[in-house]
Order: C-alpha cells, then structure tokens, then sequence
C-alpha cells in the first residue's frame, strides 16, 4: 500500500510539473535552436558541444518551415532550398509538430517550450533538447547578420 502511494504521487507530481502550450506560446518557437542533448528512452544522454548546423523555424498561423542552417564567423548563414513544412497540431492537451517532405511526413510532440528552451520528443521516445542560439560574429566588423 506504502509503494502504491509512492508511485501515485510521483506520478502526479510528474504530471502536474508538465508544461501546458498554449497557442499564443509558439510564436517563441521561430529563430535558431541549437541542439544541446539527447535524451533516449533507456536514460542515457548525449550531450553535444559545438554544432556546425542550425535548426531555424519560421512559423506563422500554426504553418511554417524548419530547415538547417549552418552558422558562419561572419555571423552568416549557409542556407539551401531544402526545408520540411511544419504544421502546429494541438490534440488531448498536448501540442504536436507535424513534418511533412515530398518523401516522408512524421511528428515530434512539443514537451517544453519557452524563449531559451525547446523539447520536442519523437515516437521512439527520444527527446530532443534546444537552446535558442544567435549568429555567430567572430570578425568584429560591426555588421549585424540579417
């Protein structure tokens, strides 16, 4: 009886502690994210340093674009074509991110989500951890990257 009470109140503080998205909440999603770890299912991270891409979302009315960006010294990007659409999903109290390619479509739940900090969480239950990031500018020639 001891161990049921346990379990049922970490499973309730666990619940009560996950953050609830609301709509007004993803415009803080737009910018560069860099990933910063990776959470897989077993518990085991993987941290990551330096990244040589970016992710960048640009979402508007629960529409947009994600694509990789990979930052220069000049506080640049290196861009291509290539881009996943994105669509916003909001379904039993959770948030979804919804990808679609001409080859593929898959979805990432939105776990955390402020204006630092960006989890989204796959079907293998692998979390991916963000963390807002801006250009680069290591030549200090005053210019500011667009």
């Amino acid at each position: 009886m001891k161990n049921t009470f346990s379990i049922l109140f970490i499973a309730f503080l666990f619940v009560g502690c996950q953050q609830n998205i609301k709509p007004v909440d993803i415009s803080k999603i737009n910018g560069y994210w860099e990933i910063e770890k990776v959470v897989f299912d077993a518990g085991k991270d993987k941290n990551y340093g330096m990244n040589e891409s970016y992710d960048f979302f640009k979402i508007d009315n629960n529409k947009g674009i994600r694509k990789k960006v990979m930052p220069q010294l000049d506080g640049t990007f290196l861009v291509n074509d290539v881009y996943e659409s994105v669509t916003v999903r909001f379904a039993d109290d959770k948030v979804f991110l919804d990808y679609s390619t001409p080859y593929m479509k898959w979805s990432e739940e939105l776990i955390a989500l402020s204006a630092e900090e960006l989890v989204l969480l796959n079907k293998e239950k692998i979390e991916y951890h963000y963390k807002k990031t801006t250009p680069i500018n290591l030549l200090g020639d005053g210019k500011t990257a667009k």
